[in-house]
């Protein structure tokens, strides 16, 4: 019986050749606190890969994830710091992230703005207007109120973190909706072939917005457990890295950027060897400004073998995605 050689297979035997490798030579490395520890460093990125990839399959991209998930959580955190009842201070900032995906869906499928250029305005826009009108800080701790909100980010279930069984349970939805719901495939159907599915009648405006709905939930989602773990958001994060690092698990894996290809295994697979890679890099002591080097170079690898596996067609083209 003869298997496909394909990029997710190729990407999870580099994953278990490095882990073996870093296993061998790093003492600390093959620890089952180490382990844990390694797939907790990445749920977060895991999950926002999801909604990334929710996306990417649509034939679209997000870049205003990390800007929708930094102000609205850190809005919700400062509204309950001044008072406001955490419920009520969590229904505004998932109210937030929802107009935010409607606002950015609309820019896509109804004035058809190109969505690398729709989704970077409004990352610009999320961040610039939640830190001129709605927050007067750059770093939001947490309340002391929290309550039961702190076990997103810091609670165990048998010894496992929460991050962790979050990320399974969000993985085990976006299978679930991309693979057996009707929405879900008319994502893949108009990622695929954009003309035929409107052609065939499928609800591709409406969809597309969906798609940054999601987005702006997951990301919600993702920054909860990012701020309960760490007891603060800070929106610099938008300034940083994370946002590369969401397109190359979602792309390391196998997501095609062209649309129609991929799923919740992809990502899964490219966070795993990102995931393993970070962790040897920081027990060897390697510099933050080596690992983005590393991290970069990946993702330029990654785009080239994308666009030799998925390549462009004239439709993708007309929409001006990457």
């Amino acid at each position: 019986m003869k298997i496909a050689l394909t990029q997710e297979r190729i990407v999870f035997a580099l994953a278990v050749l490095l882990f073996a490798g870093f296993a061998i030579v790093l003492p600390n490395f093959l620890t089952a606190g180490n382990v844990l520890t390694l797939i907790r460093g990445v749920s977060v990125l895991g999950i926002l890969g999801l909604g990334m990839a929710v996306v990417v399959i649509g034939r679209g991209i997000d870049l205003s994830i990390v800007a929708n998930m930094a102000i609205s959580v850190a809005w919700t955190l400062d509204m309950a710091d001044r008072g406001v009842p955490l419920g009520v201070a969590l229904s505004l900032g998932f109210g937030f992230v929802v107009l935010m995906g409607l606002i950015t869906g609309f820019l896509v499928a109804y004035v058809e703005i190109p969505p690398l250029f729709a989704t970077l305005a409004m990352g610009a826009f999320i961040y610039g207007f939640g830190r001129a009108a709605l927050l007067s800080q750059d770093v939001i701790q947490m309340p002391a109120h929290a309550g039961i909100l702190n076990l997103a980010g810091t609670g165990h279930v048998l010894g496992v973190p929460m991050p962790i069984i979050l990320l399974a349970v969000a993985s085990l939805l976006a299978f679930l909706f991309l693979r057996y719901t009707r929405p879900g495939r008319t994502i893949y159907g108009f990622g695929d072939n954009l003309q035929a599915a409107r052609i065939t009648g499928l609800s591709v405006r409406p969809m597309q917005v969906a798609q940054y709905v999601i987005s702006g939930i997951v990301a919600f989602a993702a920054g909860i457990i990012t701020a309960t773990a760490v007891e603060s958001m800070n929106t610099r994060i938008v300034n940083g890295t994370l946002i590369y690092d969401v397109i190359l698990v979602v792309v390391l894996g196998g997501v095609g950027l062209s649309g129609g290809k991929g799923g919740v295994r992809n990502v899964l697979v490219g966070t795993l060897l990102i995931g393993v890679l970070l962790n040897g890099m920081t027990i060897m002591d390697v510099q933050y400004t080596v690992q983005n080097v590393v991290k970069s170079l990946i993702l330029l690898v990654a785009i080239v073998v994308d666009s030799l596996v998925n390549p462009r067609d004239e439709q993708t083209a007309q929409q001006g995605d990457i």
